[in-house]
């Protein structure tokens, strides 16, 4: 059975990108796989957040994974700060990364641009050594990400081999070396305002109507799918370059009716675009408004929340306190 390591930043509100992306996969995992699920709360503050909305939205994410069907029966869920051993790792670990392979982290180079060199800070730069030492900590087998993410997945692959490479004897594995994995599944869901960017978090009001969030009443997901932006062809044929209005509208309606894009042109051949849009609401809302029941159910319910984090960083402890006696005995700090 491999080890299976996920988590999701609270830096902005959650939107259906997420949850097709992240939420509705961990199910899988849980059910072939043992999983450690986390809130990367410390990975939220590499840049500036409100300390309000990092505590409201991280107690917001452990929810949604409980309204996902994850079970902390089955599934490892913590929160990253509640994990020192991971803070200590990554004080050791960082040693062995090298600041020409650290700046050349594509994440870090976007981030960073529209930044003045003085307003950067360490954490941002340092972040994939952070990120490996959570992938490190709980000897992981495997790491589902985007393709966003998957070069930092490869970095800790680098640093496992190198590290092991340096102080590993007869053969014996001291940091397992991960591979990254990228669902099938995962579709780029794009705005629905400007079908040729993705879907993500945003401050601006006019992008915000091409989001739609989780927290999102139905009245709300059903007018912004509505207003989504099509053209003046009038057919339903997925063209993503001619046609990704309608296109990336295919791909939400196929996510959740789990259907092939072929099965949906031909359900909607000869209809026109306010029909095509209403039967992709009527799909999206008939997943999303019992999920949102649930969601609403277990945040309202704080203490109980607490009772998951606190059961889940024991667990988690006890697995990152093996490994960092490991490294800590390899580098001889023990």
């Amino acid at each position: 059975m491999a080890r299976v390591l996920s988590g999701i930043k609270p830096t902005g509100k959650m939107h259906l990108g997420n949850y097709l992306g992240s939420f509705r996969n961990f199910k899988e995992f849980q059910d072939a796989d043992e999983s450690y699920i986390f809130v990367a709360d410390l990975h939220a503050l590499t840049l500036p957040i409100d300390p309000h909305f990092l505590h409201e939205t991280t107690y917001d994410i452990v929810a949604f994974y409980l309204a996902a069907g994850l079970d902390p029966k089955k599934t490892v869920l913590f929160r990253q700060s509640d994990i020192p051993e991971v803070s200590e790792l990554n004080s050791i670990i960082l040693n062995f990364a090298y600041m020409g392979e650290t700046s050349e982290m594509i994440q870090y180079k976007e981030k960073s641009k529209n930044l003045s060199q003085k307003a950067i800070g360490v954490g941002l730069f340092t972040y994939p050594i952070l990120m490996a030492c959570d992938i490190f900590a709980y000897d992981s087998d495997i790491v589902p990400v985007g393709e966003d993410q998957r070069q930092h997945v490869e970095l800790a692959h680098t640093l496992a081999r190198r590290f092991n490479h340096r102080f590993a004897k007869d053969g014996e594995e001291i940091l397992k070396e991960p591979q990254s994995f990228t669902p099938k599944a995962g579709k780029r869901i794009m705005s629905l305002q400007d079908p040729f960017h993705k879907m993500s978090k945003s401050d601006d009001p006019r992008a915000q109507k091409g989001v739609i969030y989780l927290q999102d009443d139905p009245a709300s997901i059903r007018k912004k799918i509505m207003s989504a932006v099509t053209d003046t062809d009038c057919k339903v044929v997925y063209d993503p370059e001619k046609k990704p209005g309608v296109s990336n509208l295919l791909n939400i309606y196929c996510a959740f009716k789990n259907c092939s894009v072929e099965e949906a042109e031909k359900t909607f051949e000869g209809a026109n675009y306010g029909t095509f849009k209403g039967a992709v609401a009527d799909a999206v809302l008939a997943e999303l408004e019992p999920f949102q029941e649930r969601f609403k159910s277990f945040r309202e319910n704080k203490s109980y929340l607490d009772e998951v984090f606190a059961a889940g960083a024991k667990e988690a402890r006890k697995a990152a306190s093996v490994v960092l006696y490991r490294v800590q005995k390899a580098v001889g700090l023990r």
